[in-house]
């Protein structure tokens, strides 16, 4: 699983930090960013600061996913690859 934020979207709320501070910060701005191996990765309103979630972080991402009121936070699967 990876994810991103759109800072455009993002209204502040730190919503998504309360639930997963592991895998979002809230920086001076007041836009939540995510981090990845403790560093914020910060490309505002991209897909280009997607950070891989680790398995042991996975619920609490869906869930900060899921109450975030700017909707804001993106959530990309892995899809295993099929051998044939």
């Amino acid at each position: 699983m990876r994810v991103w934020i759109d800072q455009d979207l993002c209204t502040g709320d730190g919503l998504c930090v309360d639930h997963c501070p592991d895998v979002f910060v809230q920086l001076e701005d007041g836009i939540a960013y995510v981090a990845e191996a403790g560093l914020p990765l910060n490309d505002p309103g991209s897909s280009g600061s997607l950070a891989v979630v680790e398995v042991r972080h996975q619920i609490e991402v869906v869930k900060a996913a899921e109450v975030c009121p700017g909707e804001c936070i993106f959530i990309e699967m892995d899809v295993p690859a099929i051998t044939l």
